[in-house]
């Protein structure tokens, strides 16, 4: 293996029956300590198998729907005695339903979730699912149905600061192999971290084997029941929370079924009865559609710091036209395909295109050792199969948000532009973004001349 790329990895209602419960493993604690592995090695190798996982057909009707969740948690997911319960599981509950399918619920520990997905342990994960850019990389995400925020949770009455977090006498426990694990490591780099099962975040805190843990506002409005007198700091991050399907045609199923629920309100209802009436957040299908373009564009900023050490890794510059014309001709050829203007479409991706080129330079610029650790990806196995989904994606919820063109061009752009991740972006490059997507527009419909002859009566 070169130098080069040992550096760059361094750097790098009605609910069905339930036909049965697994679990996956017997949950184990895990030992704390400051160097885990990066989120994404676990993944190399199932990423690599042909991507059949990513061709599969979705299940007959008659088949189980298969879905990953955790157990541990609430108010997403819970274990109990009678069973599992929470916010996705009652989503999943109406899903199955609607969709003709008995369902099976698959337990699955979170340093485990990508790799179970990928090896087929079930066919979709719900249960507070971050949208990451390593997870794209084995599934396809749906569009987001909550925002959440990390906090940080001390004993006592005084909130703390992040310098009293970031502290080597620290002890910050925290999900271990989840979104906050990471989280945590670029926040607080000098914490002693203590990666555990979520379920035992409570009791660490409480019984003084941790000092501050570290989860989200909304498991954190949960936890007060337990934890009475803890203080927060936050919120530090701003978090969607979607699914992940294997099956591309399974995500897509999903995700037209939740754009149907938002709009008629059943989300919202559960939303409130599992989060309290201030995450009711009532969403139009519009509403819900501009939510999963940005969270989409957002995905697919995110993956650029691994194309980039992709690139050094091979030698290659960041800049690479004839990539980037590919990269055009697929988008205008799904966008007609979705009847969409191809030079509208062809904006909001040159603008994407130069944001991403920014963010790999960035990254770039920044010192080695400062680096986020990202993997040297394959460029041709990994990671453009991967952003090309994700483009895809994006053609779509921009057809769906061109057919409501009184609303799109009601947009503000500024406003917009502030939705988009500022740790992705610059706020030029994300007004341009932001700009692209209000000018988005639907193809003229095609007018079939008639034959005079055919208007003679007989």
């Amino acid at each position: 293996m070169s130098r080069s790329r040992r550096a760059a990895r361094r750097a790098l209602g009605r609910q069905p029956a339930i036909r049965h419960l697994r679990d996956a493993r017997r949950p184990r604690a895990l030992m704390a300590g400051r160097g885990a592995p990066s989120p994404w090695r676990p993944l190399r190798a199932v990423v690599l198998v042909p991507l059949a996982v990513a061709c599969l057909h979705a299940h007959p009707a008659s088949h189980a729907l298969r879905v990953g969740t955790s157990g541990d948690y609430p108010p997403f997911t819970l274990a109990r005695k009678e069973g599992l319960t929470g916010f996705d599981v009652a989503v999943a509950h109406r899903f199955a339903h609607d969709s003709g399918r008995p369902l099976e619920l698959v337990r699955f520990r979170w340093p485990e979730l990508a790799g179970d997905l990928a090896a087929g342990r079930f066919d979709v994960a719900m249960g507070g699912i971050t949208m990451r850019p390593e997870r794209a990389l084995v599934g396809s995400f749906t569009r987001p149905v909550l925002e959440t925020a990390a906090v940080v949770l001390v004993r006592g009455e005084v909130a703390p600061t992040t310098a009293d977090v970031d502290r080597p006498t620290t002890r910050l426990a925290v999900n271990a192999g989840g979104h906050l694990e990471q989280v945590a490591r670029n926040l607080f780099p000098h914490a002693l971290l203590v990666p555990s099962q979520n379920g035992a975040l409570p009791e660490l805190l409480r019984d003084g084997h941790a000092d501050a843990v570290l989860t989200d506002d909304v498991e954190a409005d949960v936890l007060a029941a337990v934890l009475p007198d803890a203080s927060r700091l936050g919120p530090l991050t701003r978090d969607r929370k979607a699914y992940l399907a294997r099956d591309p045609a399974l995500a897509a199923e999903l995700d037209a079924w939740l754009r149907a629920r938002e709009a008629d309100g059943t989300l919202a209802e559960l939303r409130a009865r599992w989060f309290g009436a201030e995450h009711q957040s009532l969403r139009s299908a519009f509403d819900s559609d501009l939510a999963a373009l940005v969270a989409l564009m957002d995905l697919r900023l995110a993956l650029m710091p691994a194309v980039a050490a992709a690139k050094e890794t091979a030698g290659l510059p960041v800049e690479d036209p004839a990539q980037e014309d590919r990269i055009i001709a697929r988008v205008r050829t799904r966008a007609r395909a979705r009847a969409l203007t191809p030079e509208s479409v062809e904006a909001l991706f040159r603008a994407q295109l130069t944001a991403a080129r920014g963010a790999e330079d960035t990254f770039l610029a920044t010192v080695r050792g400062e680096r986020p650790a990202v993997p040297a990806l394959d460029l041709q196995r990994e990671a453009r199969p991967a952003i090309a989904a994700i483009s895809d994606a994006i053609v779509e919820r921009a057809g769906d948000l061109a057919a409501d063109s009184d609303q799109l061009a009601g947009l503000d752009r500024t406003r917009l532009a502030e939705q988009l991740d500022v740790t992705l972006a610059p706020l030029s490059a994300r007004l341009a973004i932001a700009t692209a997507v209000t000018h988005l527009q639907r193809s003229a419909p095609v007018q079939v001349p008639i034959k005079q002859s055919l208007l003679k009566q007989p």
